[in-house]
């Protein structure tokens, strides 16, 4: 069974440092201070400022800050400060009996979703794919925010995944009604791990993936490595969340991809999942159980994994 981080409270510490690409240090403090002034304490990791060309110091100066803040009894919340490239470069350099030894939330979509799933097949603790620092501003819709707190400030694992009555619900595409523990996230992110020992482990799991800013023939690419790998075929169920920005390309859209690609598969699959890039996030709990049902259009999270 997988391990559930203890809940967040009002007053505890936040850990906050950057693993992939870095991020102006004026935004930084912009979001700290909404974190203060949601009641929680903040902690920096060292390199949570550093710069260097398109990432934030070297692999090893990112792990030692996460490892840091593992370490560090006080934190009970990991905050990524964003994802960008880079994230799979910690991955070699933690130290994850450590990790398994004091669990804790952390939360994080794009690239940062390597790590996520990372953690929970190396060090099994349940991991969230929802909101990193940059998301703390006035302008983040309050779902975000519900979803997020939702999950790290509960004690029980279980809700119902749901979009926002702003956008259109979930849809079924392939019948089914299947239960095991969610892994995924960013397709790119993971096309990138393939091959190494952090490649992403879909056995007996229910798939999820999103992707951002790429043609509809570059998604198809990354989906047909994932279908070479085995990815699907191990899987037991696929949620697809948004292709946010995603080009049309030869005249195929994202929906085409979907029905043409993905359907014809025949695994349990629901679409249309708010997620990651988008606009709105629903947390989704990287190694909980979980039952997806595309007879009803429900994704339930029951319990940790």
């Amino acid at each position: 069974m997988a391990i559930q981080p203890p809940a967040l409270q009002a007053g505890d510490t936040v850990g906050v440092v950057t693993l992939g690409s870095p991020l102006e240090a004026e935004i930084i403090d912009t979001r700290v201070q909404t974190l203060e002034a949601m009641g929680l304490n903040v902690v920096l990791g060292r390199h949570v400022y550093d710069w260097d060309g398109f990432l934030a110091g070297t692999d090893q100066e990112r792990a030692a800050d996460v490892m840091a803040m593992f370490e560090r009894e006080e934190v009970r919340l990991i905050l990524p400060t964003r994802g960008g490239v880079g994230v799979a470069g910690v991955l070699p350099y933690l130290n994850y009996d450590v990790i398994a030894n004091n669990p804790k939330w952390i939360s994080g979509y794009s690239d940062i979703t390597v790590l996520l799933n990372a953690l929970y097949q190396y060090a099994n603790i349940i991991t969230l794919h929802s909101l990193m620092l940059i998301d703390f501003q006035e302008t983040t819709p309050p779902y975000n925010f519900d979803q997020f707190f939702s999950v790290v400030s509960s004690t029980s694992m279980e809700h119902a995944m749901v979009n926002p009555p702003e956008i259109a619900p979930l849809i079924s595409r392939v019948p089914g009604n299947v239960t095991g523990p969610i892994v995924g996230g960013n397709l790119t992110s993971f096309i990138g791990t393939l091959g190494t020992p952090f490649e992403i482990n879909t056995m007996g799991c229910i798939l999820f993936l999103e992707e951002v800013n790429e043609p509809i023939n570059t998604v198809y690419r990354h989906m047909k490595h994932l279908e070479l790998a085995g990815k699907f075929d191990d899987c037991i169920g696929i949620i697809l969340g948004e292709c946010s920005n995603c080009q049309v390309a030869y005249g195929q859209e994202y929906e085409d991809l979907i029905e043409n690609f993905i359907v014809p598969m025949e695994k349990p699959l629901i679409t249309g999942l708010a997620s990651g890039h988008g606009t709105y996030k629903a947390a989704t709990p990287v190694g909980a159980i979980a039952n997806l049902n595309s007879n009803e259009g429900s994704i339930t999270v029951i319990s940790r994994g």
